[in-house]
């Protein structure tokens, strides 16, 4: 019975002992004191300049690292600016690791980070250390297991060619959460490392690409040395649904990216009041598909260069710089068109095919269900700020006319008459302020 008591007191003694261990220890092992060393191992592996507010270190429930207003400057090259800003990262340790004199990192959470990418025309982004590829021993940190960021802040943009002065952001995401594994930090400061720099999930409230906003995203995400890929997008758009795939590619001089997205319920006069210049030229619903890529240029307008294809459906609209059934009656010399006497600016649903390029969408077939007016037309307009329209098509009548109208419109608009319908070929010039109709083809 003595012998249990002993082992018992004993027991209770070294609990003591090691509870008193881990209060007393961060006192008299002042973490802070190496703030210097700190920084200047930062340095020396980034290439930047580096501000710690204040180190701290804590035993229990594991040894970890608390770092309170962590700071990476860009360099020289760049405008002054934060590359990275954490209001509070901790990491926590191996601690058998430690025993034998290495520092491997097991979990790292960065609270309200603040991230800010810029590229220069010449090629580096902000967070490169080109010094990097030289070196064997960058980072000595190894692979972090994971890294969550919460509250995070993300914006990147270009400096302009050949002033570099800043120029417009063209992405950025607020409030992000994210969750990843096996991050590996070398990787993404060095700009000659092929690995993966870590994979997870990833959320934001709201997140900006060129003029296109986009509300509650939600995706995987695997980034890499030179690129990240966001798949299985799933995310609210001006009142409707888009999901798909986004990545983006700084291997080059000029960023590329890359979109596959599918849309549903999105209502085009919120979606066209983002782009100034088309404000309030159409309502209606969008649904389809569109994929597009490109290089994000070093000028003002920094997706200008784009390019892609797809098939976009628009329903119960209107156009009301277009009238299209006013300015058909018009052409048509008559003015009984029933539905579309009534509804000059509106449409049913109008269907077509988009192919982006030279800042012109092209469209090879359009079909336009009007009100009492049916078309069918190809054409262009540009998106270069000019504006400008040049569109042909055939409208149909779909509702029949009298012996009078029909013989006027024949003769006066070049309609053919079919089942007693009325049908002429029209073309659309002028700009997307201005239209301009004309009966017939150009020639």
């Amino acid at each position: 019975m003595i012998t249990r008591r002993r082992i018992a007191f004993g027991l209770i003694v070294i609990a003591g002992c090691l509870l008193a261990a881990l209060v007393l220890l961060p006192v008299f092992f002042n973490l802070d004191r190496y703030r210097p060393e700190v920084i200047s191992y930062f340095e020396q592996n980034t290439g930047k300049k580096v501000e710690i507010g204040r180190l701290a270190l804590t035993f229990f429930p594991h040894v970890t690292i608390h770092i309170e207003q962590f700071g990476v400057k860009s360099p020289p090259l760049f405008p002054p600016s934060y590359i990275v800003k954490v209001a509070r990262a901790d990491a926590v340790l191996d601690f058998w690791a430690l025993l034998h004199r290495q520092m491997v990192i097991r979990s790292l959470v960065l609270e309200d980070p603040e991230i800010n990418l810029v590229s220069d025309p010449d090629g580096p982004w902000n967070f490169e250390n080109p010094k990097a590829a030289n070196s064997k021993n960058t980072f000595p940190l190894g692979i972090i297991d994971k890294v969550v960021i919460n509250r995070g802040q993300l914006i990147a943009s270009n400096l302009l060619d050949p002033s570099d002065a800043p120029g417009p952001v063209f992405f950025e995401a607020h409030d992000i959460t994210s969750e990843l594994d096996r991050v590996d930090v070398a990787a993404i400061v060095n700009p000659a490392s092929p690995a993966l720099a870590g994979q997870g999930s990833w959320k934001a409230s709201s997140l900006r690409f060129g003029a296109v906003e986009t509300t509650n995203v939600n995706s995987k995400f695997r980034l890499e040395s030179r690129a990240a890929f966001f798949t299985d997008v799933r995310a609210d758009v001006y009142g409707g649904k888009t999901t798909g795939d986004f990545s983006v590619n700084v291997a080059k001089k000029n960023a590329s990216f890359k979109a596959d997205a599918q849309m549903s319920g999105i209502n085009m006069a919120h979606l066209l009041a983002a782009f100034h210049e088309t404000r309030g030229r159409m309502t209606g619903k969008l649904e389809g598909d569109l994929r597009l890529a490109g290089e994000i240029e070093h000028t003002q307008s920094p997706l200008a260069g784009m390019h892609g294809t797809g098939h976009v459906k628009v329903t119960n609209g209107k156009v009301p710089s277009l009238m299209l059934n006013a300015n058909l009656m018009k052409l048509a010399h008559f003015n009984d068109l029933g539905p579309a006497k009534e509804n000059p600016d509106s449409f049913s649903s109008i269907s077509t095919d988009l192919e982006l390029a030279n800042q012109r969408i092209t469209s090879k077939t359009i079909d336009i269900d009007g009100y009492g007016v049916d078309v069918d037309g190809s054409g262009s307009v540009s998106v270069s700020g000019s504006d400008d329209l040049n569109y042909q098509g055939v409208a149909a009548i779909t509702t029949k006319q009298g012996f009078l109208t029909n013989t006027f419109a024949r003769f006066l608009a070049g309609a053919k008459l079919t089942e007693g319908k009325l049908s002429f070929p029209f073309r659309i010039e002028g700009t997307l302020e201005n239209p301009k109709f004309s009966k017939g083809t150009k020639d």
